[in-house]
């Protein structure tokens, strides 16, 4: 008869072996679906799918230059003629690895990418989205304000309330007062660093639509101000966290596809959607990215070492801080 530690350690055993077993499972389900995508659109794919539903508080779910590396992996391989199509599921993450990963995926495939949002790609997940050709949408689907945040502290409140203080302590000196313990808060410097970061934001998806989405339009650059406007305004979303639909999108003049405009497509794509759902969902993933020769890099919780893992068995990776994001 073994003893209490013998029975807790053959548990534990039991209990790894099992989540192993059902991780292959998910893997083999989900890697099909992503094929079925595949030989419909005749398009390569690749999916950028974050946990942050299912872990919230976790670490290292945003987009961080170390993605690079798995986009990499993803196309390596590929005839890029085929063009790609990108499913994006993210809250968002650092604008300087956003606006890298935009350029290497340009290098790889020119105009020729398409987004996909099933679901919800939020901040500088919008921002990928902004630098596609299309963004493909279904009636549940998301985008959001791409306005960036500084330590947490979004950047375009933060002009609005110094230009709000000025023009008050202008008009009536005594206001001083009221305004001197609000802005004594913010550290020298500080709203420079955050007009850097709303002006770079905002260049970098006007380039982003005018070089892909509107390009060859007359009025490109004058279609790329206005929407960089709607999506960048935070006295005009009113939070960063603001759900932006189709309509909203489409009224902006971004070039919106439905999803639900072809039943077969939409099916396919919702499928690997709650595939990839389910992964993230397991209690050690919070990032995958894979594409349609199920070639993945699979970013795991709880870790040490600052490197991507291949696969959902191998040990997990430590979450990278941000210092500008969206």
């Amino acid at each position: 008869m073994g003893n209490w530690n013998d029975v807790l350690t053959e548990i534990q055993q039991e209990t790894n072996r099992l989540q192993q077993e059902a991780a292959s499972v998910i893997d083999t389900v989900r890697r099909r679906h992503l094929q079925k995508l595949h030989d419909y659109t005749k398009r390569n794919i690749i999916a950028y799918y974050s946990g942050w539903l299912s872990k919230p508080r976790v670490e290292g779910i945003d987009i961080v230059d170390d993605d690079k590396n798995a986009f990499m992996n993803c196309i390596h391989g590929l005839d890029r003629s085929k063009g790609l199509d990108l499913l994006l599921h993210t809250p968002g993450g650092d604008i300087a690895a956003t606006e890298s990963i935009v350029h290497y995926l340009r290098e790889m495939f020119g105009s020729d990418i398409r987004a996909i949002v099933p679901q919800i790609a939020m901040s500088a997940g919008t921002m990928l989205a902004c630098s596609c050709s299309t963004i493909l949408m279904g009636k549940e689907s998301n985008l959001g304000p791409i306005d960036p945040h500084i330590h947490g502290i979004p950047a375009d409140v933060v002009v609005n309330e110094f230009r709000r203080a000025f023009e008050e302590i202008k008009a009536d000196p005594q206001k001083a007062h009221v305004w001197s313990p609000i802005l004594s808060r913010y550290t020298p410097s500080f709203l420079t660093q955050c007009e850097y970061a709303l002006a770079w934001s905002k260049k970098f998806v006007r380039d982003c639509l005018t070089m892909n989405m509107f390009s060859g339009r007359v009025d490109a650059e004058e279609k790329a101000d206005a929407a960089v406007r709607a999506l960048s305004s935070a006295e005009l979303n009113k939070t960063h966290s603001k759900h932006l639909h189709y309509q909203e999108l489409k009224s902006i003049d971004l070039k919106i596809q439905m999803l639900e405009d072809d039943q077969e497509l939409q099916n396919l794509v919702l499928t690997v959607h709650h595939s990839m759902i389910h992964t993230t969902s397991l209690p050690h993933v919070i990032k995958i990215i894979e594409n349609h020769e199920g070639r993945a890099i699979v970013k795991n919780a709880n870790a040490t070492p600052p490197a991507f893992a291949l696969g959902l068995g191998a040990p997990p990776v430590a979450p990278l801080k941000q210092a500008a994001s969206a």
